[in-house]
C-alpha cells in the first residue's frame, strides 16, 4: 500500500505494519505499567508516612483479624508473653546476615484472641541444630508496636506454613491458622512489630521492603515511550525508502 503525504510517499508492506503495530503496543504498555507502579509505589510510601506519625492507638475491645485499616499504625496493647512457644521465622537476611525473626505469641489482656510479637532479628548460629537464646519474662506488661502483614516470600515451597515440632518452633512462611492451632489459642492474621524502645526485644529496623523507588520507575517509563517513538521513526524511515 502506498501512501502519499504532500511530496513524500511511503510504502506500508502488510508484514512489517503489523509487526510494527505489536511492538508499538508492547512499549507503549511496559511504559504504561510502569507509571502505574510508581503511583502504587507513592500511595505506599504516603500511607506508611501518615500511619507512622499518627497517635498511638489503645485496644480496649477485641483487635480486629486482619491489618487492613491498621497496617503501619502504632498500638498499645496490655497483656502477657507466652514465652514457652515461641517461633523463629528462617530465612531472613539482614545487611548481608541469615538469621530470624523472633515472633512470640503476646495473649491480650481481656481478649479472646492472641497476637505474634515480632520482637526482632537475630542472626543464625554456627550450623542450623544450635538455636539462638530468645527467653523472657510472661509477666503482665504493656507493649507498643507498629502493626503490620508477615513477612512474605518470593517462591513459596510446599510445606514452608508449617512449623517444626520442638520448641522454638522453626517456620518458613507465618499462617496464623497453622500457628494458631500448634499453640491451641486463635491469632490475629498479623504481626506486631516491637517498637526499638520496647525492653525484650533485638535487631529492629522496621522499613517496608521497597525494591524500587517511584522515581526510579517514572524513568523506566521514559525509557519504554523513548523506544517507542524510535521505533516509529526507524519505521517512518523505512516505509520512505521503500517508496523510493
Amino acid at each position: 500500500m502506498l501512501i502519499k503525504i504532500s511530496h513524500y510517499s511511503l510504502k506500508i508492506e502488510p508484514i512489517s505494519f503489523l509487526s510494527y503495530l505489536c511492538v508499538f503496543s508492547l512499549l507503549m504498555s511496559l511504559g504504561f505499567w510502569q507509571l502505574d507502579r510508581s503511583n502504587q509505589k507513592r500511595e505506599f510510601l504516603n500511607l506508611e508516612e501518615q500511619a507512622g506519625a499518627a497517635e498511638v492507638l489503645t485496644f480496649i475491645t477485641a483487635l480486629p483479624d486482619h491489618a487492613d485499616k491498621l497496617r503501619f499504625k502504632t498500638i498499645e496493647v496490655e497483656g502477657h508473653y507466652d514465652s514457652n512457644h515461641q517461633f523463629l521465622l528462617d530465612n531472613q537476611i539482614i545487611e548481608g546476615k541469615v538469621g530470624y525473626f523472633v515472633l512470640t505469641p503476646f495473649l491480650l489482656k481481656g481478649q479472646e484472641k492472641a497476637i505474634l510479637v515480632n520482637r526482632g532479628w537475630v542472626p543464625l548460629g554456627a550450623d542450623r541444630s544450635t538455636l539462638p537464646t530468645i527467653n523472657l519474662d510472661q509477666g503482665l506488661v504493656n507493649i507498643k508496636g507498629r502493626i503490620n502483614n508477615f513477612p512474605s516470600v518470593g517462591i513459596k515451597l510446599a510445606g514452608a506454613e508449617r512449623p517444626s515440632d520442638s520448641w522454638p518452633s522453626i517456620v518458613q512462611v507465618v499462617n496464623s491458622d497453622i500457628v494458631g492451632k500448634k499453640l491451641g489459642y486463635s491469632l490475629v492474621d498479623f504481626q506486631l512489630e516491637l517498637n526499638k524502645d520496647m525492653p525484650d526485644g533485638f535487631k529492629r529496623e522496621w522499613h517496608a521492603p521497597i525494591v524500587m523507588l517511584p522515581e526510579q520507575h517514572v524513568a523506566y517509563a521514559v525509557q519504554w515511550f523513548l523506544l517507542a517513538l524510535t521505533l516509529t521513526i526507524i519505521f517512518i524511515w523505512y516505509s520512505l525508502k521503500s517508496a523510493k
